[in-house]
């Protein structure tokens, strides 16, 4: 199966400041983990990918079109789902009103909305506080309605930013659940995050980002296979990302 997204010779910036430096990335059906330290640009690269903001050069495909307009981007948003790492929401939404308004969003039709605003409530085992409101969830309800969010009308891209920051280890358990039933419905999902354990529990491939660079991509046992004996860290796959930390600034 071809890739849901793609990005070739990538920049992106802010002013004079450059963030992504020529990058090239494949997202295919599965989970992919984008792995960096803070000011690597991966937050820049999810809301590049989302069609937040177009690449200042380069060319960014979704489901196999090119995005080279506004009115590309609004087309591709359909197969996009993004959660921020801070999304908003009004606190006296229901979960309901609140999936439902992104279904809206996202320019499903009403005779689809209601349809995908449950099934999209269901996936992430919410339909019991479906008329709760989100004022009234707790921290883990809350990324999870947000996931739904992010899915509802079944989007073939879902790029999740830090979700699991401020999550207690049952909540984190709870996440890793859903993002493993959206690898096995087929969707491309970029999972943004610090946390190589979430890496090890969900993600069939991983990406390293450093100073706007892609710097590695290969599957989990590779990373683990790059570790140095001297590295921090307490797994081989932590080993494996510190290493190639300490490589890059070693031959900067």
């Amino acid at each position: 199966m071809g890739p849901v997204a793609e990005l070739r010779g990538v920049g992106q910036g802010y002013g004079r400041r450059e963030v992504i430096l020529d990058l090239d990335l494949d997202v295919r059906p599965g989970v992919l983990g984008l792995l960096g330290p803070n000011g690597a640009g991966k937050t820049t690269l999810l809301r590049t990918l989302a069609t937040v903001v177009p690449p200042t050069r380069g060319t960014v495909w979704i489901c196999g079109v090119p995005v080279e307009s506004q009115r590309d981007a609004q087309r591709a948003r359909r197969h996009i789902g993004y959660l921020p790492q801070h999304f908003g929401f009004y606190p006296g939404f229901t979960v309901h009103d609140f999936v439902r308004y992104c279904a809206w969003l996202r320019g499903l039709p009403d005779s689809a909305a209601d349809a995908a605003t449950h099934e999209a409530i269901a996936f992430v085992d919410l339909s019991d506080r479906s008329r709760a409101k989100m004022k009234s969830l707790s921290g883990g309800m809350i990324r999870r309605c947000g996931i739904a969010s992010a899915i509802v009308g079944r989007p073939r891209l879902v790029l999740l930013d830090e979700p699991t920051v401020g999550l207690d280890p049952a909540q984190r358990l709870e996440f890793r659940s859903v993002v493993r039933k959206l690898r096995d419905s087929g969707t491309g999902v970029v999972l943004s995050t610090h946390l190589v354990e979430d890496v090890a529990a969900v993600c069939d491939d991983i990406a390293v980002m450093a100073n706007g660079r892609l710097i590695w991509q290969g599957d989990p046992d590779s990373l683990a296979a790059a570790a140095h004996p001297t590295s921090d860290g307490d797994t081989p796959l932590e080993r494996g990302y510190m290493s190639l930390l300490a490589g890059l600034r070693v031959s900067a």
